[in-house]
């Protein structure tokens, strides 16, 4: 059986975040939160968050125990940018975009 949580609009750049999906794919998922703890980066924060709803959402809805999940897959896609402009020299403005994140994290249970 297949659980899966959803992130939208993440405030952090695609890139980033899957930096932190590639070391928890394929992991326990009880394992995975506990790398997720000790790394330092806001990305591991929404990620973590992210898999503990899928946690959740595979106890209560499924009623899945949390001991057999492994992760099948973690993804992110890229959400749409925030444009804005910075004030730039002789009264010109420089545009630049902030990017956002869709994570997606979804657990199997091995059963």
């Amino acid at each position: 059986m297949q659980v899966q949580a959803y992130t939208k609009y993440a405030r952090m750049s695609p890139v980033k975040v899957r930096d932190i999906t590639r070391a928890i794919q394929g992991r326990n998922a009880a394992e995975a939160v506990e790398i997720l703890r000790f790394i330092p980066r806001k990305s591991a924060r929404l990620v973590s968050k992210t898999l503990k709803s899928a946690i959740a959402n595979a106890e209560n809805n499924n009623n899945l125990s949390s001991d057999t999940l492994t992760i099948q897959s973690a993804t992110v896609e890229q959400g749409p940018a925030f444009k804005r402009f910075r004030p730039a020299a002789r009264g010109s403005a420089h545009p630049y975009k902030k990017a956002t994140s869709h994570i997606r994290i979804i657990l199997t249970d091995d059963a």
